[in-house]
């Protein structure tokens, strides 16, 4: 009994491990986003599928999160779709856009659907304004002024002025690190790392 116990213990340990190393990937994918020139802009596009990016060179904060994910293989198109067209109902995008059927070119970039997908499929964790509840990987979305949903991934970088960990996000510059959590209202807060 003893020896299974300890066999089972070792198992959670590496379990634990290889999850933190997709989260702490997850952070380091984000912090490259900063190296790169985009200019805001969430037009529509119609993106191949799967795996279908707007233009290199722009885009919005839901694109920091995608394109970091996809630096890992794991692509939120594809993801976000398939639970769409299985559940169109639990996401908001008839309430608030209007429409009938999923969208593969634009659904995922749409803070609110990341919001029930990633709660849906992640753990959703409590929006505290504790700094020491947010860890590197974690996703974290946010209602500005003007009732205007944002998201970012929380970094392993923290702030020498506030001790708060940094944040990769896209608010209207291109990809910045920022010293940000708690500027805004937190509304999410989430781990995502897809099934193996």
């Amino acid at each position: 009994m003893k020896l299974l116990l300890n066999i089972s213990l070792i198992f959670l340990v590496c379990e634990g491990a290889i999850a933190d190393s997709i989260y702490q990937r997850l952070a380091v994918a984000a912090l490259a986003r900063t190296s790169h020139s985009i200019s805001y802009d969430g037009s529509y596009y119609a993106l191949s599928y799967p795996g279908g990016d707007v233009p290199t060179d722009i885009g919005v904060c839901t694109d920091v999160v995608i394109r970091s994910y996809r630096a890992l293989d794991i692509d939120l198109q594809r993801l976000v779709h398939e639970d769409m067209s299985e559940n169109f109902n639990l996401y908001p995008s008839k309430r608030i856009w209007g429409l009938q059927i999923p969208d593969a070119n634009i659904d995922h970039r749409r803070v609110p659907n990341l919001q029930v997908f990633f709660r849906r499929h992640g753990n959703e964790l409590p929006t505290a304004n504790d700094p020491k509840s947010y860890r590197a990987g974690d996703i974290v979305t946010w209602m500005l002024p003007g009732n205007l949903p944002h998201i970012g991934i929380v970094t392993d970088k923290i702030s020498l002025s506030t001790g708060n960990r940094m944040v990769v996000h896209n608010i209207g510059r291109g990809p910045k690190l920022e010293d940000m959590l708690f500027n805004y209202q937190i509304s999410g807060h989430y781990r995502f790392a897809p099934e193996t």
